[in-house]
């Protein structure tokens, strides 16, 4: 049997890396329908198409990634997939990590000991990131950012009407509309009012 080349290329929705990832694997050869593109964050192997891609390798395919962190960024899971692995990898950006057939002994040890500190690396990125995020999003808190969509302006007549809705004379719906805003909002805002009236 012939081998089948396969390119496999993450980008999550804040990352623009697709156009760079697409032109290294036509640089290498990687036939256009066997470019599998997901777009979803890298902190597992819960990826369907991923997922489908891997069901369908066989032991002489090749899976090009291009680069470690393409693959994922969990450390753990990194090595596992590749300890498992059903057809050889090549990693573009780091050519040891090609585990194609040929490899002498010294050269597999090189490929994983250079795919732990990269897996490593991978983990850690993701790790800082997240970090800095949430010091950002303190900070922004304590200079009184407030996150999610602003409130809706109430009408005049919100008070009577939560009175009516809590009176049983009308119905939330009915409220709501009233109000001009979905049954939701409408709600919550009287929670609100009513929460902050028993804090008195």
């Amino acid at each position: 049997m012939t081998e089948t080349i396969y390119g496999y290329m993450r980008v999550s929705t804040q990352e623009q890396h697709e156009a760079r990832q697409l032109d290294a694997m036509r640089k290498f050869g990687v036939a256009e329908q066997n470019i599998i593109v997901e777009k979803v964050s890298g902190k597992d192997f819960n990826r369907p198409l991923y997922q489908q891609l891997v069901k369908k390798l066989r032991p002489e395919d090749v899976l090009v990634v291009k680069s470690i962190d393409r693959l994922g960024r969990n450390y753990d899971e990194i090595l596992e997939q590749w300890g498992v692995r059903k057809a050889a990898i090549v990693v573009l950006d780091m050519p040891l990590l090609d585990t194609r057939q040929g490899r002498d002994l010294t050269g597999t040890l090189i490929s994983d000991i250079v795919l732990q500190l990269l897996s490593y690396v991978a983990q850690s990125e993701r790790e800082n990131i997240r970090q800095r995020q949430a010091e950002g999003i303190a900070a922004a808190k304590a200079k009184g950012v407030r996150f999610g969509p602003d409130r809706r302006t109430l009408p005049d007549s919100f008070e009577e009407l939560r009175q009516a809705w809590r009176n049983k004379q009308m119905t939330l719906r009915a409220a709501a509309e009233a109000c001009g805003i979905p049954k939701t909002t409408f709600r919550d805002a009287a929670l609100r009012v009513e929460m902050a009236g028993n804090a008195k």
